[in-house]
């Protein structure tokens, strides 16, 4: 299975796109690395990964200056399942879950 992330402008109600987002190991290995497509999105990461913990860092210093980056560390335990982690993101503020 694969995992995925969504970035949405909280503030506009929009998709985030040209968001560079890079995947990581917890050591900070880089495994692969993204742009947010138009609709915000990055999809099919994770394929033949090992379980583990993970990060997702998020580069938002232009879309929101005060968070320049913004690092998402979750724990892929079952590679059988597919993994999305959305960032939701305004100005002074983000957020994130577990999506489907």
């Amino acid at each position: 299975m694969t995992i995925s992330t969504h970035v949405l402008d909280a503030a506009r109600g929009r998709p985030f796109a040209g968001i560079t987002v890079s995947l990581q190991r917890r050591d900070g290995t880089e495994v692969s690395s993204a742009e947010t497509n138009a609709d915000g999105r990055i999809t099919g990461w994770g394929d033949g990964l090992e379980a583990g913990v993970y990060r997702l860092v998020f580069d938002t210093a232009e879309a929101a200056p005060f968070f320049p980056e913004v690092v998402l560390t979750f724990d892929y335990s079952d590679p059988e399942q597919h993994y999305h982690v959305p960032l939701l993101l305004s100005p002074f503020a983000y957020s994130t879950y577990r999506g489907s």
